[in-house]
């Protein structure tokens, strides 16, 4: 009888199970339509900068087009041809050997010749491949590191 007490005390009324019912629905819309409004907003965001780079990468394209249509133009403008009749209507005329006068400057010996090469055929049979430090070994290189700090720090061995 004290249980059957406990448990009538403990039971709601009908209508508090529904509104607990409603109310858990309620929220799980109300979640649910959060969860789609962040996904709608966030998939807005990602169409919005999807439009800008293609309008960014369009621009790239004319940009670029207009730049190789500029350096097409330069390149005319440097041609040999415009640049010649361009010195015509300066004035300008073409030189012949018999009108070049040289000029002789004390102290200047003329142009210094370099070589960036070695001349062919003077191959060194014994030059290595391989550079000298990587034919030392792990210990070598240690020894030779230790060494040099000690001197470095002034401390005789």
């Amino acid at each position: 009888m004290f249980d059957q007490r406990i448990v009538q005390a403990y039971r709601q009324a009908p209508w508090r199970v529904q509104l607990q019912w409603i109310g858990a629905l309620l929220l799980v819309l109300v979640v649910g339509m959060l969860i789609a409004g962040v996904y709608l907003y966030l998939s807005a965001e990602a169409t919005a900068a999807g439009t800008q780079i293609r309008e960014l990468e369009l621009e790239r394209e004319d940009l670029q087009i207009r730049i190789a249509d500029l350096s097409t133009q330069l390149a005319f403008l440097r041609s040999a041809a415009f640049m010649q009749d361009r010195a015509e209507a300066l004035g300008y005329k073409t030189a012949h050997q018999g009108d070049i006068v040289y000029i002789p400057v004390p102290g200047y010996s003329g142009r210094q010749v370099v070589f960036l090469a070695p001349p062919p055929g003077n191959e060194s049979a014994d030059a290595s491949i391989i550079k000298p430090a990587y034919k030392e070994s792990l210990w070598e290189w240690l020894y030779q590191g230790t060494f040099d700090l000690i001197e470095s720090r002034g401390i005789k061995p």
